[in-house]
């Protein structure tokens, strides 16, 4: 691990680019930059390690993408960085090649993350960017930090990734409810209950009914899964699907009009927000098992919207909708999950800098094909949050090292690592 230099020491030596926040996205970014001579970046990160999605650690839980959607591999198969070198390093290659499954752990797939971050010498972690300021004379961003510490670059990555979303009914609620994010930390507390309700129809609602349905006859409690989705959708995985969540797509996609993109992207959700189709049906023999032995007390509700939530004496009244019949009813529920998924929050660090960025007309980025969200068309450039402009490829895992290799091409002004241009066998324009 290369040792770090103390960050008062540097952070006022101009950067070719800074990077704020590192998820999966700007991690890779981090990891394809390490070795390129002549581009200096930085990375913040408010939190003292790197960290995935740890609230949902389940057991058996594992990504929906392939192993080969690591940080680098689909942009550098060679790189030091790559899952395939971590599983070496950790004496696991073996283990994985003889479990024949592509799909790693998701605890597994932290860890690896965790591990590259701590072989790069541009990660600065408990790093918290407070105001991001743009010098006009010297055509320099400012970065600073809680630390007193300020870093100046050229260019900007925008990775703070997607913060939790709570429902318009359940903002300033009272009371231990749980979103899916903190589900791990909080089960001991949320079993002991003598009912539970959840809320929310993708993998992760999915993943945690059905954990708490497989201990349903241990701890005695009643479950209710609601969601106002028709049905429990499937994520498509088919192979020409996939091939959504490639350059041609995202070609054809930003160049269509903006509310046609708009539209499809609420069209689009089972693309990439649906459930593993093995689970659905792992979830239907659980219950065929547990009704052997007479009635379950679960319901799973759909079509069924949350229009109000109140908190009183340890007892939330959830109020719903169901959409289809016109009807309102309610549930009363004394432990309440909601797996309510992330939307993209504008961090309040860049308002000094907003007459430099560009927005569409829903005040959302307008994000250029080449990620870049800034005036110039070059300076400021974001990962994720864009399915608006880049479809489904913009959460992908998938697609992170594509993104990659396009914004390394931006901030070198050449291309580094090979861009493929065309890798579908179906055309997406007339």
């Amino acid at each position: 691990m290369t040792a770090l230099p103390e960050a008062s020491a540097e952070a006022s030596a101009p950067y070719d680019f800074v990077g704020i926040g590192l998820g999966p996205f700007n991690l890779g970014l981090a990891c394809l930059t390490e070795p390129i001579d002549g581009l200096n970046g930085v990375f913040l990160e408010s939190k003292p390690d790197f960290e995935w999605h740890t609230g949902m650690f389940l057991e058996g839980a594992h990504l929906q993408t392939p192993f080969l959607s690591d940080l680098v591999t689909l942009a550098d198969p060679t790189s030091p960085y790559s899952f395939l070198n971590y599983l070496k390093e950790q004496g696991r290659l073996y283990s994985f090649y003889i479990r024949e499954n592509f799909y790693p752990l998701r605890v597994e797939y932290d860890a690896y993350c965790r591990w590259a971050a701590h072989r790069l010498s541009s990660v600065r972690f408990s790093t918290t960017v407070t105001e991001v300021t743009y010098d006009e004379g010297e055509e320099l961003y400012a970065v600073a930090t809680t630390s007193g510490d300020t870093y100046r670059a050229r260019r900007l990555v925008l990775g703070t990734g997607t913060p939790p979303h709570l429902p318009g009914a359940c903002r300033g609620l009272a009371g231990d409810f749980v979103h899916n994010s903190r589900y791990v930390q909080h089960r001991a507390e949320l079993v002991r209950k003598k009912s539970i309700t959840l809320v929310g129809s993708g993998q992760s609602a999915a993943e945690i009914y059905q954990d708490l349905l497989s201990e349903i006859d241990v701890h005695g409690y009643r479950l209710n899964w609601v969601t106002r989705s028709p049905r429990f959708f499937p994520l498509e995985y088919t192979k020409l699907t996939l091939e959504m969540t490639s350059p041609e797509y995202v070609d054809y996609y930003h160049a269509l009009p903006e509310e046609t993109r708009y539209r499809l992207a609420a069209e689009q959700k089972n693309l990439y927000k649906g459930i593993d189709g093995d689970l659905i049906d792992d979830i239907f023999d659980l219950l065929y098992r547990k009704r052997l032995g007479g009635p379950v007390p679960t319901r799973l509700l759909t079509n069924s919207a949350l229009t109000g939530a109140r908190y009183e004496d340890g007892t939330y009244t959830l109020g719903f909708r169901q959409e289809e019949q016109g009807e309102d009813f309610e549930i009363e529920t004394e432990g309440l999950v909601l797996a309510t998924g992330y939307r993209y929050t504008e961090p309040e660090f860049l308002k000094p800098v907003r007459d430099r960025l560009r927005y569409d007309s829903r005040g959302n980025f307008d994000i250029g094909r080449n990620y870049a969200v800034d005036v110039t068309g070059a300076g400021v450039f974001l990962q994720n949050a864009g399915v608006h402009a880049h479809s489904v490829t913009s959460p992908d895992l998938g697609m992170g090292a594509y993104r990659n290799s396009c914004i390394v091409r931006e901030l070198l002004g050449r291309e580094y690592y090979p861009v493929e241009q065309t890798i579908a066998f179906q055309e997406f324009a007339a």
